[in-house]
């Protein structure tokens, strides 16, 4: 029986098949500060990088952390440490001592890589305070401009069995601390295949890659490039609109990240003169991680003037389910896709959990007992079910359920009505400790520049409006000048506001309100 095939059996194929094909395109604001790498010259790179890595002590099954921006230079030494076979722990360049001490710790590694000092943080300076108090010995590698650098000819054979876990990806820890998702290649090439699949993508095609490298779409993104052969430009510091010019400049067809990003691009159209595209090269934005309100959809198709496929992933399996771009347009703007082949969903009774079953599965998390359930299930923590046509509908998370006088409350359909108020940019929803009423509904929203003051009674009465039963209404509107975000796919981190409000008792819930200025 044939071996799994690897990521670095797929750099070497697309090296082969299209050596002089453009693989990576550095976006920057100047053209003149742009670079670009050729697929077969990303395989050469690739493995001279890995020369230099071994002959600096990294082995097969050698343990690495990386904390490194989006890049070329953080393809090269990924692809790398696959071709030696090594096991590498992605990290946002993001996080700080808490979160990196705690990843150094529990993946035992000896190796640890940095782009030195980065966006004002000093992170070698990080390194080197976290080292000595890690239980063993670390090495920290200077990754930025200049990589490791040595002669092909020590390399031990490339890694034969796509199915051994070489991968620790790190979930958000929004609600707890991280927890440590365990891939293998296949894991990702099944997942990067999936969604390549979905978004049915062109020999014309030029991808984008705003979100960090670390993330687990990386892999999943560069997998697609790597079948098709198309390349994508990468941007180390997403921000419009600086980024547009790059987007422009190649000709981007594919672009997204998350619901964030999506809105992003919508106020930017939204400044422009009636009639004038921001980005006329693109066909199709694409993402997931983050509820996407239905009327956002068919906004963005409006005035962007191009397609939007949403979809259903997560650090355990980065592809679940994508938007078909031919699908229709009801299924594209209220539901989160189709499942590929090899993807099997199950709502559990009951609770309506979400379960999952496939290739593109992860294989557990580090140090923790198996998560499967006795059928090979992975329980995802997130609610919804499938339509007759076999489209998911995510509703809300198990956390996202609020128990008000014993009645459960669904956060998301709270905050889908929310996203719909012309004063709301954007809308959280969070349940508060209540003594009397077990939690509290409170709405914190943030508005666009320009809009009128919200009051809980205004915000009360739209939401009665549309329907929503009276015991679902917020008891308590905070208004901050930016929810805060994380630092992938910029989801609203819940936890910090729950901890942020949870002391401030409602005296009068039917006429609490505050607003938070900068």
């Amino acid at each position: 029986m044939p071996a799994t095939p690897t990521l670095w059996d797929l750099v070497a194929r697309r090296a082969a098949h299209t050596p002089d094909a453009p693989a990576l395109i550095q976006g920057a604001e100047s053209a003149r500060h742009e670079r670009r790498i050729t697929f077969g010259a990303l395989r050469a790179r690739a493995e001279r990088v890995a020369a230099g890595l071994y002959e600096r002590g990294v082995r097969p099954g050698s343990r690495v952390v990386w904390q490194l921006p989006t890049r070329i230079e953080t393809v090269l030494f990924s692809l790398a440490l696959a071709r030696l076979g090594a096991v590498q722990s992605p990290v946002v360049p993001l996080y700080r001592d808490h979160e990196v001490d705690q990843v150094l710790r529990r993946t035992r590694a000896a190796f640890f890589a940095v782009p030195g000092t980065w966006r004002g943080v000093d992170h070698t300076a990080m390194a080197r305070r976290l080292a000595p108090g890690l239980p063993g010995p670390l090495t920290v590698i200077e990754a930025y401009d200049t990589l490791p650098d040595g002669d092909p000819a020590v390399l031990p054979a490339p890694p034969a069995d796509g199915d051994a876990v070489r991968w620790i990806y790190w979930t958000s820890g929004t609600t707890a601390a991280p927890r440590g998702v365990l891939h293998t290649d296949h894991s990702l090439l099944t997942a990067g295949g999936r969604l390549a699949e979905a978004l049915r993508i062109e020999p014309s095609d030029v991808g984008s890659m705003a979100f960090p490298y670390a993330h687990v779409a990386g892999p999943d993104y560069t997998v697609m490039l790597l079948l098709h052969g198309i390349p994508a430009v990468l941007l180390e510091h997403f921000a419009l609109p600086g980024s547009l010019a790059a987007y422009r400049r190649h000709r981007v067809t594919l672009a997204g990240g998350s619901t964030a990003f999506y809105a992003l691009f919508l106020a930017e159209q939204r400044r422009l003169p009636p009639g004038r595209r921001l980005l006329p090269s693109l066909r199709l934005l694409a993402g997931g991680g983050a509820p996407r309100p239905p009327e956002l959809y068919h906004e963005v198709v409006a005035e962007l003037g191009c397609q939007l496929a949403h979809g259903y992933a997560m650090t355990e399996a980065p592809m679940v389910t994508m938007g078909d771009p031919s699908d229709h347009p009801a299924h594209l703007a209220a539901t989160d896709g189709r499942p590929p082949d090899g993807m099997e969903i199950r709502i559990a009774p009951g609770s309506g959990e979400i379960l999952l079953r496939g290739p593109a599965v992860c294989r557990g998390y580090l140090g923790e007992p198996d998560p499967f359930d006795a059928d090979g299930f992975l329980p995802t923590g997130d609610l919804g079910y499938l339509t007759d046509t076999g489209h998911l509908v995510v509703t809300g998370r198990l956390k996202d359920i609020i128990i008000r006088k014993g009645e459960n409350i669904s956060a998301q359909e709270i905050e889908g009505l929310l996203h719909r108020h012309p004063d709301v940019a954007d809308a959280a929803v969070i349940g508060l400790p209540d003594p009397e009423r077990g939690e509290r509904v409170c709405a914190v929203v943030e508005q666009p520049p320009g809009a009128d003051e919200l009051t809980l009674a205004s915000v009360a009465a739209y939401l009665r409006a549309r329907g929503l039963a009276p015991h679902k209404l917020p008891e308590q509107l905070e208004v901050l000048p930016a929810l805060p975000r994380g630092a992938t796919l910029r989801k609203v981190l819940k936890g910090e506001l729950r901890e942020r409000f949870a002391g401030g008792k409602c005296q009068d819930p039917r006429a609490a309100v505050r607003t938070h200025r900068p």
